[in-house]
Protein backbone atom coordinates (compact mmCIF):
# COMPACT_ATOMS: atom_id res chain seq x y z
CA UNK A 1 0.00 0.00 0.00
CA UNK A 2 1.50 3.13 -1.19
CA UNK A 3 2.00 5.99 1.54
CA UNK A 4 1.38 8.47 -0.52
CA UNK A 5 3.23 10.97 -3.39
CA UNK A 6 7.03 12.07 -2.02
CA UNK A 7 8.93 14.73 -4.07
CA UNK A 8 12.46 14.91 -4.39
CA UNK A 9 15.06 17.52 -5.84
CA UNK A 10 17.84 16.29 -7.43
CA UNK A 11 17.89 12.47 -7.68
CA UNK A 12 19.70 11.45 -10.40
CA UNK A 13 23.10 11.30 -8.81
CA UNK A 14 25.02 11.10 -5.56
CA UNK A 15 22.85 11.45 -1.89
CA UNK A 16 19.40 11.86 -4.06
CA UNK A 17 19.68 8.91 -6.08
CA UNK A 18 19.63 6.71 -2.95
CA UNK A 19 17.15 8.52 -1.48
CA UNK A 20 14.81 7.66 -4.26
CA UNK A 21 15.47 4.20 -3.69
CA UNK A 22 14.86 4.30 -0.37
CA UNK A 23 11.30 6.13 -0.24
CA UNK A 24 10.66 3.87 -3.16
CA UNK A 25 11.46 0.73 -0.52
CA UNK A 26 9.51 2.52 1.97
CA UNK A 27 6.76 2.61 0.08
CA UNK A 28 6.10 6.12 -1.27
CA UNK A 29 4.95 6.88 -5.12
CA UNK A 30 8.37 9.03 -6.02
CA UNK A 31 8.71 12.01 -8.15
CA UNK A 32 12.14 13.51 -8.69
CA UNK A 33 13.39 16.17 -10.77
CA UNK A 34 17.05 16.50 -12.29
CA UNK A 35 18.77 19.22 -14.29
CA UNK A 36 21.36 17.31 -15.69
CA UNK A 37 22.56 13.43 -16.13
CA UNK A 38 19.41 12.08 -17.31
CA UNK A 39 21.07 8.98 -18.50
CA UNK A 40 20.99 7.95 -14.39
CA UNK A 41 17.72 9.25 -13.86
CA UNK A 42 15.77 7.03 -16.03
CA UNK A 43 18.62 4.41 -14.98
CA UNK A 44 17.11 5.09 -11.82
CA UNK A 45 13.55 4.74 -12.93
CA UNK A 46 13.71 1.83 -14.65
CA UNK A 47 15.36 -0.07 -11.99
CA UNK A 48 13.15 0.84 -9.31
CA UNK A 49 10.23 0.40 -11.49
CA UNK A 50 11.63 -3.83 -12.11
CA UNK A 51 11.61 -3.83 -8.59
CA UNK A 52 7.61 -3.31 -8.86
CA UNK A 53 7.88 0.61 -7.32
CA UNK A 54 6.58 3.82 -9.07
CA UNK A 55 8.79 6.31 -9.56
CA UNK A 56 8.79 9.43 -11.72
CA UNK A 57 11.75 11.61 -13.05
CA UNK A 58 11.12 15.23 -14.11
CA UNK A 59 13.47 17.44 -16.11
CA UNK A 60 14.20 20.91 -14.84
CA UNK A 61 15.65 23.92 -12.81
CA UNK A 62 14.85 24.24 -9.01
CA UNK A 63 16.02 27.89 -9.36
CA UNK A 64 13.36 28.53 -12.10
CA UNK A 65 9.37 28.84 -10.62
CA UNK A 66 7.83 27.69 -13.92
CA UNK A 67 10.17 24.42 -13.42
CA UNK A 68 9.30 23.88 -10.28
CA UNK A 69 5.91 24.28 -10.87
CA UNK A 70 5.96 22.05 -14.15
CA UNK A 71 7.64 19.42 -11.86
CA UNK A 72 5.03 19.19 -8.81
CA UNK A 73 1.76 19.61 -11.28
CA UNK A 74 3.24 16.36 -13.80
CA UNK A 75 3.59 14.85 -10.02
CA UNK A 76 0.59 15.48 -9.17
CA UNK A 77 -1.06 14.16 -12.35
CA UNK A 78 1.06 10.98 -12.49
CA UNK A 79 -0.20 9.87 -8.76
CA UNK A 80 -3.18 11.26 -8.34
CA UNK A 81 -2.87 12.82 -5.11
CA UNK A 82 -1.23 16.25 -3.16
CA UNK A 83 2.18 15.41 -1.98
CA UNK A 84 2.56 14.40 1.57
CA UNK A 85 6.23 14.78 1.26
CA UNK A 86 8.85 16.98 -0.42
CA UNK A 87 13.16 16.42 0.62
CA UNK A 88 14.76 19.40 -0.57
CA UNK A 89 17.74 17.31 -1.99
CA UNK A 90 19.42 19.14 -4.89
CA UNK A 91 22.65 21.26 -4.34
CA UNK A 92 25.91 22.17 -6.41
CA UNK A 93 28.88 23.53 -4.90
CA UNK A 94 32.09 25.38 -6.17
CA UNK A 95 35.47 25.18 -4.27
CA UNK A 96 36.89 28.63 -4.51
CA UNK A 97 38.49 31.36 -1.90
CA UNK A 98 36.17 34.26 -1.20
CA UNK A 99 38.12 37.14 -2.91
CA UNK A 100 38.75 35.04 -5.87
CA UNK A 101 35.10 33.82 -6.43
CA UNK A 102 32.61 34.69 -9.49
CA UNK A 103 29.82 36.38 -9.11
CA UNK A 104 28.11 34.11 -11.50
CA UNK A 105 29.09 31.35 -9.64
CA UNK A 106 28.10 32.55 -6.15
CA UNK A 107 25.02 33.58 -7.92
CA UNK A 108 24.37 29.51 -9.57
CA UNK A 109 25.18 27.61 -6.06
CA UNK A 110 22.53 30.09 -4.07
CA UNK A 111 20.09 30.26 -6.85
CA UNK A 112 20.17 26.41 -6.65
CA UNK A 113 20.46 25.44 -3.15
CA UNK A 114 18.83 28.20 -1.25
CA UNK A 115 16.30 29.85 -3.88
CA UNK A 116 15.36 25.65 -5.33
CA UNK A 117 14.77 24.76 -1.60
CA UNK A 118 11.95 27.93 -1.55
CA UNK A 119 10.61 27.82 -4.63
CA UNK A 120 9.99 23.98 -4.34
CA UNK A 121 8.53 24.36 -0.42
CA UNK A 122 6.27 26.97 -1.56
CA UNK A 123 4.60 25.12 -4.36
CA UNK A 124 4.35 21.55 -2.60
CA UNK A 125 3.22 23.02 0.56
CA UNK A 126 0.43 25.14 -1.21
CA UNK A 127 -0.71 21.74 -2.40
CA UNK A 128 -0.29 19.90 1.16
CA UNK A 129 -2.24 22.99 2.70
CA UNK A 130 -5.20 22.74 0.19
CA UNK A 131 -5.21 19.19 1.26
CA UNK A 132 -5.94 19.75 4.42
CA UNK A 133 -3.60 16.17 5.62
CA UNK A 134 -0.40 18.16 6.83
CA UNK A 135 3.04 16.55 5.10
CA UNK A 136 6.18 16.55 5.84
CA UNK A 137 9.58 18.58 4.76
CA UNK A 138 12.87 17.78 5.01
CA UNK A 139 15.50 19.77 3.61
CA UNK A 140 19.11 18.99 3.40
CA UNK A 141 21.54 20.97 5.36
CA UNK A 142 25.49 19.99 5.70
CA UNK A 143 28.06 20.48 8.42
CA UNK A 144 28.58 24.27 6.72
CA UNK A 145 25.35 25.14 8.55
CA UNK A 146 27.55 24.84 11.85
CA UNK A 147 31.24 25.74 10.77
CA UNK A 148 32.99 27.71 8.51
CA UNK A 149 34.65 25.95 5.54
CA UNK A 150 37.65 27.29 3.74
CA UNK A 151 36.87 27.79 0.02
CA UNK A 152 33.19 27.22 0.56
CA UNK A 153 31.78 30.93 0.85
CA UNK A 154 28.95 30.33 -1.40
CA UNK A 155 27.86 27.18 -0.40
CA UNK A 156 28.49 27.84 3.42
CA UNK A 157 25.86 31.07 3.05
CA UNK A 158 23.19 28.91 0.75
CA UNK A 159 23.20 26.07 3.83
CA UNK A 160 23.27 28.29 6.71
CA UNK A 161 20.25 29.81 5.18
CA UNK A 162 18.34 26.49 4.30
CA UNK A 163 18.66 26.44 8.30
CA UNK A 164 17.38 29.60 9.05
CA UNK A 165 14.64 28.76 6.29
CA UNK A 166 13.77 25.29 7.69
CA UNK A 167 12.95 27.17 11.22
CA UNK A 168 11.06 29.68 9.40
CA UNK A 169 8.80 27.91 7.78
CA UNK A 170 8.17 25.38 10.20
CA UNK A 171 6.50 28.52 12.65
CA UNK A 172 4.22 29.28 9.14
CA UNK A 173 3.44 25.82 8.42
CA UNK A 174 2.50 23.89 11.60
CA UNK A 175 -1.04 25.86 11.44
CA UNK A 176 -1.38 23.47 8.42
CA UNK A 177 -0.21 20.51 10.01
CA UNK A 178 3.07 20.62 7.65
CA UNK A 179 6.42 19.74 9.76
CA UNK A 180 9.45 21.04 8.07
CA UNK A 181 13.16 20.05 9.17
CA UNK A 182 16.78 19.94 8.53
CA UNK A 183 19.11 16.46 7.81
CA UNK A 184 22.56 17.89 7.57
CA UNK A 185 25.14 15.64 6.49
CA UNK A 186 28.84 15.39 7.62
CA UNK A 187 31.41 13.28 5.44
CA UNK A 188 29.39 10.93 3.55
CA UNK A 189 31.25 8.62 0.76
CA UNK A 190 29.58 8.56 -2.60
CA UNK A 191 30.61 7.85 -6.03
CA UNK A 192 31.31 12.26 -6.84
CA UNK A 193 33.03 11.94 -2.88
CA UNK A 194 35.11 9.39 -3.94
CA UNK A 195 35.78 10.46 -7.28
CA UNK A 196 36.51 14.02 -6.00
CA UNK A 197 39.35 12.84 -3.15
CA UNK A 198 40.74 9.02 -3.72
CA UNK A 199 41.43 9.45 -0.21
CA UNK A 200 37.93 10.68 1.13
CA UNK A 201 37.76 7.83 3.84
CA UNK A 202 41.27 7.68 4.79
CA UNK A 203 40.58 11.78 5.40
CA UNK A 204 37.84 11.67 7.32
CA UNK A 205 37.17 8.92 9.11
CA UNK A 206 40.45 8.99 11.84
CA UNK A 207 38.89 12.34 12.81
CA UNK A 208 35.45 11.39 13.15
CA UNK A 209 33.92 10.07 16.53
CA UNK A 210 32.31 7.18 14.85
CA UNK A 211 35.22 6.23 13.53
CA UNK A 212 33.82 6.01 9.77
CA UNK A 213 32.33 7.79 7.24
CA UNK A 214 28.64 8.07 6.60
CA UNK A 215 26.70 6.26 4.14
CA UNK A 216 23.69 7.06 1.76
CA UNK A 217 22.01 5.05 3.81
CA UNK A 218 22.66 7.15 7.29
CA UNK A 219 20.91 10.20 5.42
CA UNK A 220 17.81 8.14 4.30
CA UNK A 221 17.32 7.13 7.48
CA UNK A 222 16.86 10.43 8.97
CA UNK A 223 15.18 11.70 5.98
CA UNK A 224 12.44 8.96 6.37
CA UNK A 225 12.33 9.47 10.52
CA UNK A 226 10.99 13.02 9.78
CA UNK A 227 8.82 11.57 7.50
CA UNK A 228 7.32 9.13 9.51
CA UNK A 229 4.41 9.23 12.81
CA UNK A 230 7.33 9.17 14.80
CA UNK A 231 8.70 12.61 14.28
CA UNK A 232 5.04 14.20 13.76
CA UNK A 233 5.47 16.44 16.53
CA UNK A 234 9.01 17.43 16.00
CA UNK A 235 9.71 20.50 13.28
CA UNK A 236 12.13 23.40 13.01
CA UNK A 237 14.96 20.99 13.53
CA UNK A 238 18.26 19.84 12.34
CA UNK A 239 19.94 16.81 13.08
CA UNK A 240 23.43 16.45 12.23
CA UNK A 241 24.05 13.01 10.38
CA UNK A 242 28.02 13.84 10.86
CA UNK A 243 29.12 10.94 13.18
CA UNK A 244 29.91 13.25 15.39
CA UNK A 245 32.79 15.60 13.59
CA UNK A 246 31.02 18.70 13.39
CA UNK A 247 30.46 18.44 17.03
CA UNK A 248 34.13 17.39 18.24
CA UNK A 249 36.29 20.94 19.03
CA UNK A 250 39.39 21.11 17.61
CA UNK A 251 41.63 20.21 19.92
CA UNK A 252 45.64 21.04 20.23
CA UNK A 253 45.93 17.73 22.98
CA UNK A 254 46.07 13.77 22.41
CA UNK A 255 43.84 11.74 24.15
Amino acid sequence: MSRGLALLTGGSTGIGQHLVGALAAAGYAVAFSYRSSPEPAQMTVSQLAHQGHRVLAVQGDVGMKSDVERFVQDAVAWHGEAPVLLVNNAGIQTWSPLLDLAEERWDDVLRTNLKGCFLNTQVAARLMADAGLGGAIVNLGSGCNKLAFPNLVDYSASKGGIEQFTKSAASELGQFGITVNCVAPGAIVTERTLDEAPDYEASWAPITPLGRVGTPADVAGVVLFFASAAARFVTGQTIWVDGGVFTRAAWPYRA
